[in-house]
């Protein structure tokens, strides 16, 4: 082993730490490995950013504009009012045709936005069929993931990993070439699921209000203002509840006027009713202040104005990491946050405070825009359901019909499925379905950054034969049992890596191993590439092994261990099969 190759494999070891510590965001470190290897020489200038137009990177960014356009259109929603329609109210019904629907859109969208657009959509039916919500979201990521794994466009790790395939001399993958073996894997995993999966999560009490749902009551009350109040006529951010008190106002209602989450240049009257969030320990000190009266609070005071909803921190969202505060929430939002809920627990007071992590969910008051400015930002999820604006129904068809068109062009091979990405990006901006602001906003530059960082690491592994020395390590352990064994060791070490790493930078750091072993074996690489990719896109057994994983987390109040025990004996059907069946689809010879 050379220097070169020692310091390589070192760079990755440290790579693969911080991505299972989570102590650096996965994007962060990627790029810190891109650097690394450009300011030490390893790679030039040009070899160490060449991931960034890679065709891989390019294609997935079209994929996350193409998934968006059918969200701004409302397409996805026409899908899912019609399975809403069809669900009925039996449990297994309702969860067959979610899961049956989901892995189909899953196959031609990006998994992440499907998951996203069908969360409200499963809270929603499982309350009309009075099911534990629980029962269900568990199931939609699963089956997204079923979904991903039958076509070329399901995931960006197939998108990858075909791209990397030619980049090694191989040919890239077909539109529908993983279908054969990826429909059976659905079949089972829905079959698994419907029959198993299901009975084995938990199942959470029904309530009829978000309210209830985070037990918030307690913390919520009304506060009338009188001229013997101190803080009359004082602007909002200077009141001593406000400043000292860490007092949350949700509404303030003068008159028959109401101001929805006021700011603090908000002018406080004698006469004001104040609708406010606080610990019960601040609301002892305000029953003493002069002036303030407390109110209990009145249901009917939620009108059509002020409610509460959910909404998921998303899976790579920029504001993990911060506090409320420092992302100056309320302001930016226009809503307050009244609870939290994180692994199970529900916290009510000095939300502020609390760095937030992927897969939280906030309670939050909001006010008339605040929907909108959520909707729209995609650092969150809104897990309670709302209506879609109607401006752009008329281009749902037409931006079927272009995604359709680019299956088509690349199921023929009339071009390459970057380009065709692009084309049908180009044709949804002229068309009106997206705009080009949105195009910036729907791709999750994380994922982009990470993809150009770690192509990198695997271009560093490939040049410099660190490929090779991983190779005949991994030979040595399994390959004198023959090709068959390797591939299964193949897809359980990607299975396993998977769960605690991205997938992507999983299948880039293997990919390369993979065809330096089919060398010198002297067998075709195409069974381990699929190995790889099949493996990187089955995570069942822990929340933050894939996106969708982690989106259903908090909304259904699952534990670590809930998937766990559904994830993993799926993981092991799934590896079984794979290990038996991808060499009658791709021989060795």
């Amino acid at each position: 082993m050379t220097p070169e190759i020692a310091f390589i494999l070192l760079v990755g070891f440290v790579a693969v730490y911080f991505f299972i510590t989570e102590k650096l965001r996965v994007d962060v470190v990627a790029l810190l490995v891109m650097v690394t290897f450009i300011s030490t020489g390893v790679l030039s200038p040009t070899q160490g950013i060449a991931g960034f137009s890679n065709p891989a990177t390019v294609t997935v960014a079209a994929m996350f504009v193409l998934a968006a356009a059918l969200q701004k259109t409302g397409a996805l929603n026409f899908a899912a009012e019609a399975i809403i329609r069809l669900a009925g109210r039996s449990t297994w019904r309702v969860a067959g045709v979610l899961m049956l629907s989901i892995a189909f859109i899953s196959g031609f969208i990006n998994n992440t936005a499907a998951v996203a657009v069908f969360l409200p959509v499963t809270i929603e039916l499982a309350r009309k069929a009075n099911v534990s919500a629980s029962k269900l979201l568990i199931p939609l990521s699963f089956a997204s993931l079923f979904g991903g794994v039958c076509t070329l466009i399901g995931t960006s790790t197939n998108i990858l990993v075909s791209t990397l395939s030619v980049q090694h001399g191989d040919k890239p993958i077909g539109m529908f070439e993983m279908a054969p073996l990826g429909l059976i894997m659905a079949v089972v995993g829905l079959v698994y699921m419907l029959l198993i999966g299901i009975r084995l999560l938990p199942e959470h009490r029904q309530v009829q209000s978000l309210e209830d749902n985070f037990d918030v009551g307690p913390y919520l009350t009304e506060v009338g203002l009188t001229e013997e109040c101190q803080s009359v006529g004082l602007r909002l951010a200077n009141a001593a509840f406000a400043r000292e008190l860490g007092v949350d106002v949700l509404e303030i209602q003068r008159g028959d006027q109401r101001v929805s989450a006021p700011d603090g240049e908000t002018i406080l009257a004698a006469g004001d009713l104040l609708r406010i969030h606080c610990s019960l320990e601040t609301l002892n000190v305000l029953r003493e202040l002069p002036g303030v009266e407390i109110h209990p609070l009145r249901k009917s005071s939620s009108g059509p104005e002020v409610h509460f909803l959910e909404a998921v921190v998303a899976p790579g969202s920029v504001l993990v990491g911060h506090t409320l505060k420092t992302i100056n929430f309320r302001e930016r939002f226009k809503c307050t946050a009244v609870a939290l809920r994180r692994h199970g627990r529900t916290l009510h007071t000095k939300l502020g405070n609390i760095r937030l992590q992927s897969g939280d969910v906030l309670l939050v008051a909001d006010s008339p825009e605040a929907v909108t400015r959520i909707q729209s930002h995609r650092d969150f999820v809104l897990v309670s359901q709302v209506e879609m604006p109607r401006s752009r129904q008329h281009l749902a068809l037409p931006s079927v019909v272009i995604l359709g068109l680019v299956v088509i062009a690349v199921s023929l091979e009339i071009v390459p499925v970057v380009v065709a990405a692009l084309l049908g990006c180009a044709a949804l901006v002229l068309s009106g379905a997206i705009t080009a602001d949105e195009v910036y906003q729907a791709i999750d530059w994380s994922v982009i950054m990470l993809l150009g960082g770690m192509l990198t690491l695997g271009a560093a592994i490939q040049e410099s034969g660190a490929d090779k020395v991983l190779s005949n390590w991994l030979l040595g352990v399994a390959g004198d049992f023959g090709p068959w064994f390797l591939l299964s060791a193949f897809y359980l070490i990607t299975s396993l890596l998977t769960e605690a790493l991205s997938n992507n930078a999983t299948a880039v750091l293997l990919v390369p191993v993979a065809f330096s072993s089919a060398a010198t074996l002297g067998v075709d690489p195409r069974p381990f590439l699929m190995a790889i990719t099949f493996a990187a896109s089955a995570s069942f057994m822990t929340p933050v092994g894939y996106q969708t994983n982690t989106l259903v987390y908090g909304p259904g109040q699952y534990r670590f261990a809930d998937y766990l025990k559904v994830g993993t004996p799926l993981n092991i059907i799934f590896w079984l099969l794979a290990s038996a069946l991808i060499p009658v689809f791709w021989p060795f010879h």
